[in-house]
């Protein structure tokens, strides 16, 4: 298991899920980035950071005008505060490149955090959802390295159209799925913190936050669940990080910030 150690403030996002579709999102997490530089002393965000990921030459050679945004604000973050880049199932293929880019480090698919609060198992979590075996079928594949290889080779246009192409059948086939298909499976959780000596896990990717108790070989556990972005779409707006500290853990929503701030949350579009 590969092993990190931080210490103070931690601030922990992730499937903030960027493209150009979503710039109301792209400013609610810009302003995000800019109050971690403020207030924390690292910054992980651990996977589906962006919503499709076709490879690090697209984003360094000539990224559009929202994608060379955010890369500014992560090397204005990286100047600052350490920043992790972790990947998760729609940006899979980011890379050591990129993340030299722009002065963050590449987080490990899964790693054990040694904090102030104690040891954290993290992840983006999309490889604890062990009933959903079609798409543990897809991760297996598209995780291949030779598979990996023979699609960077390809032009940009040819990988872009593969990309839109594999995320529509991957929402076809979504709707015909269960929702305890599509989340965690219990025996998963229990193997990962029987592996790794640690007493709390962290993970998105479910797009369901929440605070778990749970007992794993007669010791009690804990799995908290971060919540996903959006602020572009019709509904209640969604975004939030967990906090790492000497005190413990926080989860913070984009509802419970607004109120904070003596406002309703923002509107969705």
């Amino acid at each position: 298991m590969n092993k990190l150690s931080l210490t103070g403030t931690v601030w922990v996002a992730s499937d903030i899920h960027l493209g150009p579709h979503t710039p109301a999102t792209a400013l609610a997490f810009h302003a995000f980035l800019d109050q971690a530089c403020a207030q924390a002393d690292a910054l992980i965000l651990c996977g589906d950071i962006f919503d499709a990921w076709i490879g690090d030459d697209f984003a360094l050679t000539s990224p559009p005008p929202w994608l060379a945004t955010t890369l500014a604000k992560f090397s204005q973050v990286s100047g600052k505060i350490p920043l992790w880049l972790g990947r998760g199932n729609r940006d899979f293929l980011l890379g050591e490149p990129l993340a030299r880019h722009v002065g963050a480090r590449l987080l490990p698919d899964q790693v054990c955090l040694d904090t102030e609060a104690g040891t954290i198992l993290l992840s983006h979590g999309d490889e604890y959802c062990t009933a959903d075996r079609s798409y543990q079928r897809f991760r297996r594949v598209v995780r291949c390295g030779a598979v990996q290889w023979l699609f960077l080779n390809l032009s940009l246009p040819v990988r872009r159209r593969i990309a839109d192409l594999a995320r529509q059948r991957s929402m076809a086939s979504n709707r015909h799925k269960t929702m305890s298909i599509m989340d965690v499976t219990p025996s998963a959780i229990d193997q990962a913190f029987s592996a790794c000596d640690a007493s709390i896990m962290v993970h998105g990717h479910t797009h369901r936050p929440q605070v778990h108790h749970l007992e794993v070989d007669g010791k009690p556990r804990t799995r908290w669940v971060l919540p996903d972005w959006d602020y572009d779409h019709d509904g209640m707006t969604r975004g939030g990080w967990l906090t790492i500290a000497a005190g413990g853990l926080q989860l913070v929503q984009a509802h419970d910030q607004a109120a904070a701030n003596g406002a309703s949350a923002p509107s969705a579009r």
